[in-house]
């Protein structure tokens, strides 16, 4: 059973989870899993972090790869080159000490300045090139970047080729189903894309008319799967390990990728892997293994960002942790107006204390005001 730490010895020492003597405990994921291989990379498993701007960032990535992902994809980067100096991108490139394999999306709508941005991540330290054809958002559909681009085949034919041959690493590609329920043409696509070189599709089942509204399907990716030889991950709506389980099994798809049911709760990857060898579910975690979670995560945004930027970075981080938790409302609400990093170390001490009055493991409740 982990060892709460005292706030003091927060202070004085930086959480690491690998290191010799800290008190943070991670239970192991069960060895027994389905290897997925894209390259010369062979992941551990099966489960994979999908990219969401402003949230996969290196701490982040990190984090969910210790607790049981096989690969974390990272928040996209721009193709325009006159933004690979600003501060944000150079961060996002920053892969410092992250284990491998190294994934970065890239996103935008000339095959030229995505084919340099390949080799600009590359040279940043990316072992596999991800290319964003997915993303519903207006602000990228606009400039025809994202899932836009799958309402122009021939260019989405120009785009993979002219990143493939830009690079030596592997690249993949994610998709929506289609442009809209009328349109849905992930088939033709996965074709190109299989034709091109690409090494892994990724497939939301969802068009981008969608957005994130409604309920995924999986048909579509059922058949792209059974018409292509390339690895397929399948994504949207996969938020518990039963349904991981159900889509693996209807779709049979290589891997599952998981995105917002990871937000404040990374640990689901290793109840996967564990629902998957034995068809068990594991119990809740223990209310002070998921407070060590928690700090250790704080202190690698804080090292990251820095302290002002790092702290509003881990407001939304404390939030979904939290969600759900018993008075968890209110103590979201007045995490909103702290400005510290002390400050947001000492509620999350208080909180999290609180909840280990009440019981052991984690314990979600319906919260009418949440």
């Amino acid at each position: 059973m982990p060892v709460p730490l005292s706030q003091q010895h927060i202070k004085s020492r930086r959480i690491c989870f690998s290191c010799a003597g800290a008190a943070i405990t991670i239970t192991p994921f069960p060895k027994k899993n389905i290897p997925m291989q894209i390259g010369p990379h062979q992941l551990k498993n099966n489960l994979i972090v999908a990219p969401m701007a402003g949230v996969t960032d290196r701490p982040f990535r990190q984090l969910c790869k210790k607790l049981g992902a096989g690969m974390a994809v990272s928040e996209m980067v721009a193709s325009n080159s006159l933004l690979w100096g600003s501060k944000k991108t150079r961060r996002r490139a920053n892969h410092e000490g992250e284990t491998e394999p190294i994934s970065v999306q890239i996103a935008g709508a000339d095959p030229d300045m995505l084919a340099n941005a390949a080799r600009f991540n590359v040279d940043e330290g990316a072992q596999i090139i991800d290319i964003n054809m997915g993303c519903p958002a207006k602000k990228v559909c606009n400039v025809m970047a994202g899932s836009a681009l799958l309402k122009d085949e021939p260019l989405v034919g120009r785009i993979l080729d002219a990143v493939v041959a830009a690079v030596e690493v592997p690249v993949t590609l994610k998709i929506r189903t289609g442009w809209d329920r009328g349109n849905k043409n992930a088939l033709s696509v996965a074709r190109i894309a299989e034709q091109a070189g690409i090494r892994a599709l990724a497939i939301h089942g969802r068009t981008r008319a969608c957005g994130f509204t409604g309920v995924a399907e999986y048909d579509t990716i059922a058949a792209v799967k059974a018409a292509v030889a390339i690895p397929v991950i399948a994504n949207g709506d996969i938020d518990t390990p039963e349904r991981v389980k159900q889509v693996l099994e209807h779709t049979r798809a290589d891997a599952v990728m998981i995105g917002r049911a990871a937000q404040g709760r990374p640990w689901m990857f290793r109840e996967i892997t564990h629902f998957l060898a034995t068809g068990e579910r594991l119990p809740a975690p223990e209310v002070s293994e998921i407070h060590l979670v928690l700090l250790a995560h704080l202190h690698d945004l804080y090292a990251f960002y820095g302290e002002a930027t790092g702290v509003r970075v881990a407001r939304k981080h404390i939030s979904w942790y939290t969600k759900g938790l018993a008075g968890s409302a209110a103590f979201r609400h007045a995490m909103n107006q702290l400005q510290s990093c002390a400050e947001q170390l000492a509620a999350v001490d208080e909180f999290f204390a609180q909840l280990a009055g009440r019981d052991r493991r984690l314990s979600y409740v319906e919260e009418l005001a949440a």
